[in-house]
């Protein structure tokens, strides 16, 4: 009978197994292979191959949506002021309007003969849904009585119609983009043609390169030129001068062409 592994025999024939390769104890007990049925060591056969199957063609892809189309066609299809700010709302090709609290329509008269066409809504226009109601806004509430006009005025001869490039709020009142702009314009277009101004007046670069392709602000302002199929008078925007008083004289003699234009002076 043998006696049992010492523990320094036991330990040399795990190193010795070790250095062979065997690296884990798959059973409690030794294996005799040479017991083992032919059968059992046989190799399996291999799987019948399956038939492969076509992969089906994807389908063609749609051109991506073009938003100036979608709006250019939304545009068209407002028969009034009322449609044109209900397919504003539904225009959802601007991301502005996900981080907007109101969509800023307009303010003012619609008989007016004047419109005035600013860059995009701040945080106070956003928050009450109407445009140049902050600080820039009661700029220019003083700036239209210094010519005896009002947006609330019930006269058409002296009121304003009040609206934006520009319906939702850019973040940190950042400038709006190229892009942001092209995809609004067509709505622009139709609001100057529901309202049906006299007299167009810019407010701001924005204004500018919306209605004329053009910036420059501090170059445009004061000559009468062509925008929107009418009569149109860039300006200083009111928030501009409020960064820079300086040029509220310039702002004052616009003022003073755009009355005499109304009186046909000029």
């Amino acid at each position: 009978m043998e006696s049992e592994l010492s523990y320094h025999a036991a330990r040399a024939l795990l190193e010795w197994h070790i250095e062979l390769g065997a690296t884990e104890a798959i059973g409690d007990l030794p294996v005799n292979r040479y017991e083992i049925p032919a059968a059992a060591l046989a190799p399996k056969p291999a799987p019948e191959a399956q038939p492969t199957r076509a992969t089906p063609p994807l389908p063609p892809q749609s051109p991506e949506v073009d938003p100036v189309d979608v709006a250019r066609a939304a545009a068209a299809d407002a028969a009034d002021l009322g449609a044109l700010e209900a397919a504003m709302a539904d225009f959802a090709h601007c991301d502005l309007k996900m981080g907007a609290r109101n969509l800023v329509f307009f303010d003012g008269n619609p008989a007016a003969r004047v419109m005035i066409i600013g860059e995009a809504p701040g945080r106070d226009e956003d928050m009450q849904g109407k445009p140049f109601v902050g600080r820039a806004g009661q700029l220019l509430d003083r700036m239209l009585a210094a010519i005896g006009m009002a947006r609330h005025a019930e006269d058409p001869a002296r009121a304003v119609y009040i609206t934006n490039v520009l319906p939702w709020r850019p973040p940190q009142n950042r400038d709006p983009t190229p892009e942001e702009i092209a995809m609004l314009l067509p709505f622009v277009q139709r609001h100057v043609e529901l309202v049906d101004p006299e007299l167009v007046v810019l407010m701001g670069n924005t204004s500018c390169q919306a209605g004329l392709g053009r910036r420059g602000i501090t170059r445009l302002r004061g000559t009468w030129t062509q925008a929107y199929g009418r009569p149109a008078l860039p300006m200083f925007h009111p928030a501009g001068l409020l960064r820079n008083p300086h040029n509220k004289r310039h702002a004052w003699a616009d003022l003073l062409e755009l009355q005499a234009r109304l009186e046909g002076q000029t």
